[in-house]
């Protein structure tokens, strides 16, 4: 069996579809494509989750089998390992799942210096990786003596992350602030509190204490409720919920309303754009983002750049602008001044930061900053050929979005990774949106139906 890479690494069920054998493999096959071996050294961190350790000595020892120093930064998020990656210029690897349950698992890659790996670079991966698994190199000679890779444990880079995150705000302070925090009982959980408390704010915490199985369970991003109660509870300015591996995180208002990644990403133009710090006025998202965000930027004179979904495309369309802030509706938010990658926690610093310098509620900032449109997703499940579904609607997509003119939008494209046809519509009004739902839903069924059944 061998792994293909999606928008973010390759995940599996640990032990069942991500084997360690497979991940020996893809060990030795990125210490060849990533060029550890001449750089010499690799690092690797994991999240909470109870397969991590099997994973991460199987990863380790795919490396060390090709003569590569290995370095084991434990429980850390996948930012840390990107950002160790990039101040040391070594290629860096992460044992996680992101956001899926406990029983998945995956594994993340930076090529040297803590970038996200093309996808000349992933194909190369998966080449190298079929003939690993095939045995065609099975009489190559491999390093031995002194020139097999050791393994080790490498404290250092994560304070020096934390340092960076400190120090993002140019030695302003949060004090005074009251902020509660939701772990999701995964990688951040003994690095978020620590600091925010460095920079003054008052800390509560929530689901820090993984036990292996309880990663994202009921909390996290995903699942923010106990959160939007905690804020309300604790009397608190601001809550912050994280995904598993911390890459990217939400916020709760003081009321306990949701303020997701479009408002932070816009809250963080808006403020960059008023300090003459956005570079070009130009800000990029993905299909995804909300249309009242669209118009937000177009009032303001922001120009928004626009990628498929991905922030591994965000990052490529910034670097390709020489542009500074973009994310996704999920809370993935990239500062590429700041950071070679999304960083939850930096993300966190620098929403904190601009309630203290706004002095205002988030909530009224948040709705000064956009206004939310109804948005109506559905995933139709089809048998198969996703894509020529889509190509059956073409011209009842053409007439919804005509319908709804400038002041709506209609997203239907197919999944690259499952039989689904995602159905996405934007309206001012929320009956609006409901009805040109499902009634593109329908013709999906109804063309899906079709394909199935040969007719024509």
């Amino acid at each position: 069996m061998s792994l293909r890479f999606g928008t973010d690494g390759v995940r599996g069920v640990a032990n069942s579809e991500l084997t360690p054998e497979l991940v020996l493999s893809l060990g030795r096959a990125a210490a060849s494509v990533l060029d550890a071996t001449r750089v010499g050294r690799v690092v690797i961190g994991r999240d909470t989750r109870r397969s991590g350790p099997l994973l991460e000595a199987a990863l380790a020892a795919g490396f060390a089998s090709e003569g590569v120093a290995v370095e084991l930064l434990g429980v850390v998020p996948t930012p840390t390992v990107a950002w160790a990656a990039g101040a040391d210029g070594v290629p860096g690897a992460v044992i996680s799942a992101s956001h899926n349950p406990y029983s998945d698992n995956g594994v993340k890659l930076f090529a040297a210096g803590g970038v996200k790996l093309s996808s000349a670079d992933e194909e190369r991966l998966e080449a190298e990786l079929d003939r690993i698994v095939r045995g065609a190199e099975r009489d190559a000679p491999r390093p031995s003596g002194a020139k097999v890779g050791t393994v080790r444990l490498a404290v250092g880079p994560v304070g020096r992350w934390a340092d960076s995150i400190v120090d993002s705000i140019d030695g302003r302070r949060l004090d005074g602030l009251s902020i509660v925090v939701d772990c999701a009982n995964g990688a951040v959980a003994e690095h978020a509190a620590p600091v925010l408390r460095r920079l003054g704010a008052e800390v509560v915490v929530i689901h820090d204490r993984p036990d292996g199985r309880n990663i994202n369970q009921d909390c996290g991003s995903t699942h923010p409720d106990d959160l939007q109660s905690a804020v309300v509870e604790n009397g608190a300015d601001l809550g912050l919920a994280f995904d598993g591996d911390a890459d990217r995180v939400v916020a709760v208002d003081e009321a306990g309303e949701l303020v997701d990644g479009d408002q932070i990403i816009a809250l963080c133009a808006i403020d960059r754009h008023e300090r003459q710090l956005l570079t070009d006025d130009t800000v990029v998202v993905t299909v995804m983002t909300n249309l009242g965000f669209r118009l937000a930027m177009a009032d303001r004179g922001i120009g928004v750049v626009e990628t498929q979904v991905g922030d591994r495309y965000v990052l490529e369309a910034l670097d390709r602008g020489g542009w500074q802030l973009g994310g996704e509706q999920s809370g993935h938010v990239i500062f590429r001044d700041l950071a070679g990658t999304g960083d939850g926690l930096l993300t966190a610093v620098q929403i904190a930061d601009l309630l203290v310098r706004a002095g205002r509620p988030l909530g009224k900032l948040a709705a000064k900053a956009m206004t939310r449109f109804p948005q109506v997703l559905h995933n139709v499940r089809v048998a198969s050929k996703p894509g020529a579904v889509v190509t059956e609607m073409a011209e009842l997509v053409s007439r919804v979005e005509r319908d709804l003119g400038e002041r709506g939008r209609v997203l239907v494209r197919a999944s690259g990774t499952e039989p689904i046809v995602r159905v996405m519509i934007e309206a001012e009004d929320d009956d609006v949106a409901r009805s040109a739902a499902n009634e593109l839903v329908a013709a999906a069924e109804a063309a899906a139906s079709r394909l199935a059944s040969g007719a024509p």
